[in-house]
């Protein structure tokens, strides 16, 4: 007995391990098993340059190992800060970043793991005239340079997909998988994607999130309704929908919001009697057809007799509803009051009609810059629908295929509408516009230009419907593009508080090459090498590239030590004698340091050192060349010392 008591144990250990397993690394599960190939593979057991055709079931395409290498691979670029490119950039928490977005997502993933609560994408579909990202980066702050010039020194930096090509779909599959593999990291336990997809790749789609995010962590395919009319030109259908596929970190943490009842839904809650409870239905208490139900006869508590029937409740509830005068009587059927406050709204629903349309979506981009300057926006109300199901109310998002920024005002909207705080990080590689588009007639010049003027223009827009911009000092004045500006009146529709709360700024961030100098290491007996190192070595006393911006190593410095864009950074007046930041992130994780100061002066002053006072969770980093031996033993009696 004691053996088979042991073994049990033993088996249920083992199951819980792999269920720990598989929230860590679901892709290395198929058919609900653990798939020892794939776990060789990401454990460099197993060359990933050499392809093989596996023997599970699952997607696979030629080039499937180099595009998860993709993902692991070290960020060799950084963000700087574009100052004056932004809004109220002091104090907003909404970020907009230039650049390729999987070098974006590398350097992201130190500063954001696990703090993004919902991800929106709409990516190329791979219809054969869309834009596709080469697959082959191996310089990637190199590769975006190049990339907003449309093309390399060869001609193929960014090209259209053809059909014809023979790699059509491993083309964009290698796009996509890595830049999916690095959201997921991003997310949150109870995080999120959207993922907006036309009939091009939606099958394939399905099949690669099942890869990346686990097939059990599968929410809904949902068919959004994107034409207003039909197109009886069409050579066999009217194509009138597209989809959305939207998945979960983990299935078992999300918990989706219902959605608000309709003015239509409202309108049956009625109230009769008079109820100080309020309006509610009437809903049948028996059991009808496939219902199912209890069997049972029942005495109401005024003593009505009802015979013995099938009922949707329990005897205990029902008397319960009756107790509590929840319980219609008319003649010998029983109704219960549900009141509209016990109502917690709508489910979601996989179809989705009646959430505006594209042609809505390219009436709001006409609305608000005269001209249609981009071509496939997504409208509003359907992001926003999106996020009403998946966000709280200071929840993270993300889009890294901004576009026409729609995910950024739609955020801004809701926060108008009740009253949150979500915050946005929009990401678009600012590719050139057409030389014949609208977009270069109104002066843009490519799609990040399109993108954040369309912040500052909706937002100027949010301040003034609602009146909100005296309640912000720094929102007063909302720069429009052209040199105008709205003032705004004093709001009759929202408190002092509620003022404060809305933010419909944002700060500007560039991908650029890193502000360190590259160290290449030697190897084997190389003494030539080895001696030309060491003299490198001396001569490099501070390991920062000619030129270096205090505010760009600043950023850099943030993002490595896994702070946040929106951290809070202020140079401390109490230090005199040198130039030192506070940056604080409360919302990093509880194991890391929250809280540090840096210094980029060529030299720590006696006096800094004696003045700084280092509390657990916070460090002090500064250059190495500014401290000798002896500065550097009484800053780390101090606490916790960094070097660059």
């Amino acid at each position: 007995m004691s053996d088979r008591i042991s073994f049990i144990e033993s088996t249920k250990e083992t199951d819980e391990r792999l269920e720990a397993l598989k929230r860590l690394y679901p892709e290395l599960f198929s058919d609900g098993k653990l798939n020892i190939d794939v776990l060789k593979e990401i454990t460099g057991g197993e060359n990933p340059q050499e392809e093989r055709t596996p023997g599970y079931y699952g997607l696979y395409w030629p080039g499937k190992r180099k595009a998860k290498i993709e993902a692991k691979a070290s960020p060799k670029g950084t963000l700087v800060p574009v100052p004056g490119d932004g809004v109220n950039e002091d104090v907003t928490h909404n970020i907009y970043i230039e650049g390729d977005n999987l070098e974006v997502l590398r350097i992201l993933r130190q500063s954001y793991k696990g703090r993004v609560k919902m991800i929106y994408i709409d990516p190329p579909y791979n219809t054969g005239n869309d834009f596709i990202y080469p697959d082959n980066y191996r310089m990637p702050v190199e590769e975006y340079k190049r990339l907003t010039g449309q093309t390399d020194e060869k001609g193929n930096a960014l090209t259209t997909n053809q059909k014809s090509n023979g790699a059509f779909h491993t083309k964009w599959l290698n796009m996509m998988l890595p830049r999916l593999m690095l959201a997921r990291e991003l997310l949150t336990e109870d995080g999120v994607i959207f993922i907006s997809i036309d009939d091009n790749e939606q099958a394939n789609l399905k099949l690669l999130c099942d890869d990346v995010f686990g097939e059990e962590n599968f929410v809904a395919d949902i068919v959004w309704k994107r034409k207003r009319g039909r197109d009886n030109s069409a050579k066999w259908f009217s194509k009138a929908h597209e989809y959305c596929l939207l998945y979960a970190k983990n299935l078992d943490d999300f918990e989706i919001n219902y959605l608000d009842l309709d003015a239509e839904t409202k309108q049956a809650y009625k109230n009769p009697d008079n109820d100080k409870r309020g309006p509610y239905r009437m809903l049948g208490c028996w059991a009808r057809g496939t219902q199912g139900g209890v069997k049972y006869d029942y005495t109401s508590k005024s003593g009505q007799y009802f015979s013995e029937r099938l009922w949707l409740f329990s005897k205990e509830n029902l008397k319960k509803l009756d107790y509590d005068d929840k319980l219609i009587f008319h003649g010998d059927n029983v109704y219960r009051k549900m009141f509209i406050y016990e109502n917690k709204g709508k489910k979601p629903e996989t179809l989705w009609s009646d959430v505006s349309n594209a042609a809505n979506a390219s009436d709001e981009i006409k609305n608000i810059f005269d001209k249609i300057v981009f071509d496939t926006p997504k409208p509003t109300p359907y992001i926003k629908e999106m996020l009403k199901i998946a966000t709280k109310k200071d929840s993270l998002i993300l889009d890294f295929y901004s576009g026409s920024a729609t995910t950024a005002k739609a955020t801004m909207t809701l926060n108008a509408e009740d009253g949150g705080n979500r915050r946005f990080i929009m990401v678009q590689l600012p590719c050139p516009c057409d030389e014949n588009s609208e977009a270069i007639k109104a002066g843009f010049i490519n799609i990040c230009d399109i993108g954040k003027e369309r912040i500052k223009r909706e937002g100027a827009q949010i301040l003034a419907s609602t009146g909100t911009a005296s309640g912000h000092k720094t929102t007063a004045q909302m720069s429009m593009g052209g040199g105008t500006s709205i003032d705004n009146s004093k709001s009759e529709h929202f408190g002092q508080e509620q003022l404060l709360t809305i933010d419909v700024g944002f700060k500007v961030f560039r991908l650029t090459t890193t502000n360190f100098k590259p160290y290449t290491p030697v190897f084997g007996q190389d003494k030539e090498a080895e001696n030309s190192l060491f003299k490198e070595l001396e001569g490099n006393l501070v390991p920062l590239v000619d030129g270096w911006k205090a505010e760009n190593v600043l950023t850099e410095i943030i993002l490595k030590q896994g702070f946040a864009l929106d951290a809070d950074c202020k140079k401390v007046d109490s230090f005199t004698k040198n130039t030192v930041y506070c940056i604080k992130d409360s919302e990093g994780p509880a194991s890391r340091t929250t809280t540090m100061y840096v210094c980029l002066d060529p030299k720590i002053e006696g006096d800094t050192i004696q003045n700084l006072t280092l509390d657990d969770g916070e460090k002090f980093i500064c250059l190495d060349a500014a401290i000798d031996d002896s500065a550097y033993a009484r800053l780390a009696d101090k606490g916790r010392i960094e070097t660059i």
